[in-house]
């Protein structure tokens, strides 16, 4: 009797988990059946429009999705125009969005209406660094260099950006003086850098990169965990004694309330362009970018380090 129970049991099982792989073939091959809209925080051409770009036209080049990936800006607001338009698409499937350091920062700031519950986090693919530049013409050649100074001019996009912290953070942990330059764009950070009206830049890889390779700027030190492959000589700032080390992920976000299935699907897909070829060689090693891969769960797990990590460098730009 014993053993035929167990058999049912087992029979049970096998026919709920057929149940449910029918199921989830059947979600799959219906979803998404229109056009899927990634919402985009930033202007086109900024960093986090490259980034959605590339995946969108490397998921059309697999066909990892049998409707269209229409990308759509909304630039504004410290992104909290593109956050506050993805909340209202509660449970809606066919949004996605891409995320920043708005992202994390704009609710600590009370600059949106929204809080992190209002969102679904679906994955992230990249970890983009900072590097610590300098002019070559400057007398600026090492962090040692700057500890000399009484003060530092770091150009910045907005006093609650990753370069903006960074840049006090650096001046706190030296010992010198803050002079906080704001410019429109990253783009007029580094020119401004280049004619000597500032000092020092935190630029993103992908933008401060071919500087460093024409030679006109000096890389002081990198934000990662570890060096960077096509910066193998220069050294963390943590390296250097400074406790200082942050990086940009790069991912998606959906509306809050999607189903797990939905879930499930884009983390697939994104998996699918982190593994690719043409993700490495379009994106990672052209921006030189780390590649990570966080699965949904692994992300919110990982949200309340990023927030707490943001909320330190508010509170600390604040004093």
């Amino acid at each position: 009797m014993k053993s035929y129970t167990l058999l049912g049991k087992v029979a049970g099982v096998m026919g709920v988990s057929i149940l449910l792989t029918n199921a989830t073939a059947a979600f799959a091959a219906s979803y998404p059946d229109k056009n899927v809209t990634m919402i985009v925080q930033s202007s086109a051409g900024g960093g986090s429009d490259i980034f959605a770009r590339t995946v969108a036209n490397i998921i059309q080049k697999k066909n990892l999705v049998p409707s269209r990936l229409l990308i759509e800006n909304r630039p504004g607001g410290g992104g909290a125009i593109a956050y506050n338009f993805i909340a209202k698409k509660k449970k809606n499937s066919y949004y996605l969005g891409t995320l920043a350091t708005s992202f994390f920062t704009a609710p600590l700031l009370g600059r949106t209406t929204t809080g992190y519950d209002d969102f679904k986090l679906v994955a992230a693919i990249a970890a983009d660094p900072f590097i610590l530049v300098a002019n070559k013409d400057s007398s600026i050649k090492s962090i040692e260099d700057i500890k000399k100074l009484d003060s530092i001019r770091v150009g910045n996009t907005g006093a609650v950006t990753d370069p903006a912290m960074l840049g006090a953070q650096l001046a706190k942990q030296l010992g010198v003086e803050l002079r906080a330059v704001p410019f429109n764009g990253d783009g007029e950070v580094t020119t401004a850098l280049l004619g000597n009206h500032i000092d020092l830049q935190f630029g993103n890889a992908s933008e401060v990169m071919s500087q460093v390779q024409s030679g006109r700027v000096v890389p002081l030190g990198v934000t990662s965990t570890s060096r960077l492959d096509v910066l193998p000589n220069v050294p963390t700032l943590k390296e250097q004694g400074l406790d200082i080390e942050l990086q940009l992920y790069r991912g998606f976000m959906m509306p809050a309330d999607v189903s797990d299935d939905v879930v499930t699907f884009w983390e697939n897909v994104f998996r699918k362009v982190a593994e690719s070829d043409e993700w490495k060689e379009e994106y990672l090693t052209r921006n030189n970018s780390f590649p990570i891969f966080l699965d949904s769960t692994q992300f919110e797990a990982e949200l309340p380090k990023i927030v707490n990590q943001y909320k330190e460098f508010i509170g600390q730009t604040k004093k």
